[in-house]
């Protein structure tokens, strides 16, 4: 096993009497892209919000590197909606973050970081654009290089290709794959959709309940070893039969409140 860039222990999030999850258990290498799948409901974007600090466990720890505490921690967090703020430009929206002084390392290059990752970014024509001048793929490019150009080294995605049209969602998760592998990111990925949790993730976990009020990590499945993936970056096919079988698997673990026979009830 490689260097752990994250690690999960007892994890437990609860409000009063009710528990989000409980008994996670999770360790991610560095490098590694782990795509986590589940209902809605089942506590996954919490749990992202715990490791980034957002939220406090109620039991159980996060360990980022060799950081166990709650601040400080080398981490980029990014949603569904890009969070641009309306009022700035593309190139002062990435520079938000090096204004804290816990981001200053990424500032020492003698180039500047935030022109350097709008080019990488393919973000240097529309720089001075302000986000309602944006395409969606445009702003969420911009909302991840905001989250990167400070150099985390773990990266935590919650459903940030939810509300592109599947073309435009595409071409970002082959981009995202480049980026991750060019600066060498560990990411931990919030998903609902499972031909994207394959494409992307080395490893995919599902979370659901093991019973009526305990939702945890049920079931893990190696895809990169599955489909043969190197650590050279070979591409991985959306239509390896290998990714089929394990789909097929998934949805048979899946669960869902959704009452079966529901919609022969339906009155329009």
């Amino acid at each position: 096993m490689g260097a752990l860039a994250l690690r999960l222990t007892g994890a437990a999030k609860r409000y009063g009497a009710s528990a989000v999850f409980e008994d996670v258990d999770l360790a991610l290498e560095r490098g590694e892209v782990f795509s986590l799948l589940g209902p809605s409901g089942c506590g996954k974007s919490t749990l992202l919000r715990t490791v980034a600090g957002l939220e406090p466990l109620s039991a159980g720890l996060v360990e980022v590197g060799t950081d166990t505490s709650l601040s400080g921690r080398p981490v980029g967090i990014a949603f569904q909606d890009p969070l641009l703020l309306p009022w700035l430009t593309v190139a002062e929206n990435v520079r938000l973050g090096l204004r804290f002084r816990a981001n200053a390392p990424a500032t020492r290059d003698s180039e500047d970081p935030v022109q350097r990752i709008l080019r990488d970014f393919g973000l240097a024509a529309v720089a001075g654009a302000y986000p309602d001048q944006l395409s969606g793929g445009q702003a969420q490019r911009a909302s991840l290089a905001r989250t990167v150009v400070p150099r985390p080294s773990l990266l935590l995605l919650d459903e940030p290709f939810a509300a592109l049209d599947p073309r435009t969602r595409a071409a970002l998760q082959d981009w995202l794959l480049d980026v991750v592998r060019e600066r060498r990111l560990t990411v931990l990925l919030v998903t609902h959709d499972v031909e994207e949790a394959l494409y992307l993730g080395d490893r995919v976990g599902l979370m659901g309940s093991r019973s009526a009020a305990r939702n945890t990590i049920t079931h893990v499945w190696d895809v990169a070893h599955a489909a043969h993936a190197s650590a050279a970056g070979t591409p991985r096919r959306r239509d390896d039969e290998r990714l089929r079988a394990i789909r097929r698997e998934i949805l048979a673990q899946y669960q869902t409140d959704v009452p079966p026979g529901s919609a022969g009830s339906w009155v329009i």
